[in-house]
């Protein structure tokens, strides 16, 4: 098997030392002094990733690559998501391209991947006819998701995308995605006890779907439920630590009831995971007014204190 040093790596890659350094201490790649081809492939990804993101101007951190890549692991079972699937970078997480679509594997939101060749299809393993039935109802309803999907992005066509998500929900009632999508399409028309329901019924449908707690919370804050909207916001959170806009909308209705010390945490979360564009900047200056407020200090994990200022 050919190997290749570190040298050879940052000589082919055109790699600095730190960039590969701090991969390493996010545990993207195994130290070592000899790299596999495979390792080169995952090394070239992880560069067109970084350098893909400084292009535009948006920032994707070693950490935010890895909850991608390990929540995709979860998701789909694969050992090595940045060789198996097609890495793309939206904002400042990943989502993978997977049989046919596009996945956002921490919020386990599935959507028309537009980018994909034409006339891609599911594949559909063969096995004894009962299984191979099963398997091609999967595989139908999986089509007629994502046509439903590409429906909803032209204002003209979101009635047949709703009517192809009921076809769904008759067929599989607990499709956890067509009761997100189907209730967001409710949200936006301000159908609030529709789209409620619908997001509820995710929520049993699939127990660690992160997204619908986040769209139930969502919903619930429009209807003056914040308490309810709250308790959504958490256990997204608690499902998805690194769901930046679950924190900060946890922020926001921690701050409406007067929880100020609660919402400071959340800010700070946000801050952290999504530090550039307006929404940080907002986090920002929430928290030190928060701190200012509250006369408070933060400790870092290293020890030196940070005063408000």
């Amino acid at each position: 098997m050919t190997r290749y040093s570190r040298q050879d790596v940052l000589r082919i890659l055109h790699l600095q030392t730190r960039q590969i350094v701090s991969w390493e201490r996010a545990g993207l790649i195994t130290p070592t002094e000899q790299y596999s081809f495979e390792e080169l492939g995952q090394l070239r990804t992880l560069r067109d990733l970084q350098s893909s993101a400084a292009k535009a101007r948006t920032r994707i951190s070693s950490t935010s690559i890895r909850a991608s890549v390990e929540a995709m692991q979860r998701a789909v079972g694969m050992r090595n998501p940045l060789l198996e699937a097609s890495a793309v970078r939206q904002g400042s997480r990943l989502a993978f391209r997977h049989m046919g679509a596009l996945l956002d594997p921490l919020t386990q939101q599935l959507a028309f991947d537009f980018a994909a060749p034409a006339g891609a299809r599911l594949e559909i393993v063969p096995a004894c006819d009962e299984k191979h039935a099963a398997q091609q109802r999967t595989a139908e309803l999986q089509e007629m998701f994502l046509r439903a999907v590409q429906m909803e992005e032209n204002p003209a066509t979101v009635a047949h995308a709703t009517e192809l998500y009921e076809v769904i929900l008759a067929v599989s009632p607990a499709h956890a995605p067509a009761l997100i999508n189907l209730g967001t399409i409710h949200y936006n028309m301000r159908q609030y006890a529709e789209a409620e329901s619908l997001y509820r019924r995710a929520t049993h449908a699939d127990p660690d779907y992160a997204l619908a707690f986040f769209d139930l919370g969502n919903v619930l804050d429009e209807m003056q439920q914040l308490e309810e909207a709250t308790i959504a916001y958490q256990k997204a959170v608690a499902l998805v630590p690194q769901y930046a806009d679950a924190h900060y909308n946890l922020a926001l209705a921690y701050e409406r009831q007067g929880q100020r010390r609660k919402a400071l945490r959340h800010w700070l979360t946000y801050v952290r995971l999504d530090p550039v564009g307006p929404w940080a900047d907002h986090a920002r200056d929430q928290a030190r007014k928060i701190m200012k407020a509250e006369k408070l200090s933060i400790v870092s994990r290293r020890g030196r204190l940070v005063r408000a200022g």
